[in-house]
């Protein structure tokens, strides 16, 4: 039942936006007498009218850039490059290519944030619809399950880095730190717990290309690239070693 509210919400929210679109585009084109902002604010007479036409710019920017913060803020980062270094280790090229690697590294997101975003639809987003909480309350709501995830991944090396160059004291509590410094320390993080893995993961596979290549250099058959004979016995060794299992699920138990 709760599903299928939502689904109606949602279907809802984009026959509202579809219709404001197909209306916009059904109005005749205006004569352009100069920025739009600039006319939006001229016409808009009150203070009131200005910050809501402001606000609508504002939450149009927001939308725009929700993806790169949804992803920027989840364990996409580190799923999507240790898959990179895999790929790079396996020396497969294309192979698997990007969108099957960008939609399992997006499925594999939905699986580790479910339960961080089951709080912030109980904490934020069902008492806002019910109107028991303010919009400011719901945003505070919605952070902290956000930067609970976030803290957890966070090293201290990188948190106090992004301190010091905001040239802001150490905190005493985690609620002391900005969200707007939490975020890179994150990012960073999460890149530096990525590059620890693919390190990890290439350690097999140039075991076997150190291997056919002196192979191959001492039968003397140096004009054969070691590569093309190291690939098969990668992929083998991959699939006996049941690697998908071993890798998505040392991924997944990662995020702590």
């Amino acid at each position: 039942m709760k599903l299928r509210t939502r689904l109606a919400a949602l279907a809802l929210l984009a026959a509202i936006f579809i219709g404001v679109s197909l209306e916009a585009y059904a109005q005749p084109p205006a004569t352009p007498t100069g920025p739009d902002l600039f006319r939006a604010m001229q016409q808009a007479g009150a203070p009131e009218n200005v910050s809501s036409s402001l606000g609508v710019m504002l939450l149009i920017t927001v939308i725009s850039l929700a993806p790169a913060i949804l992803i920027m803020t989840t364990s996409f980062t580190r799923i999507i490059v240790v898959l990179g270094f895999l790929r790079q280790a396996m020396a497969t090229q294309q192979t698997p290519p990007n969108q099957v690697l960008v939609g399992l590294a997006l499925f594999l997101t939905f699986f580790i944030m479910s339960p961080t975003y089951v709080k912030v639809n109980q904490n934020s987003i069902q008492p806002y619809t019910r109107g028991e909480i303010t919009q400011a309350q719901a945003v505070t709501e919605a952070l902290k399950p956000v930067r609970e995830f976030m803290f957890r991944q966070t090293r201290p090396n990188d948190l106090r880095t992004f301190l010091s160059i905001a040239k802001l004291p150490l905190p005493a509590t985690p609620d002391d730190v900005p969200t707007t410094v939490l975020i890179p320390a994150f990012i960073i993080s999460e890149m530096t717990t990525a590059f620890f893995i693919g390190f990890i993961i290439y350690i097999p596979f140039l075991i076997i290309d150190m291997v056919v290549a002196s192979t191959l250099m001492a039968m003397g058959m140096m004009m054969l690239p070691p590569i093309f004979v190291s690939l098969p016995f990668k992929i083998v060794m991959f699939i006996l070693a049941d690697g998908w299992n071993l890798l998505i699920g040392s991924l997944v138990r990662s995020f702590h």
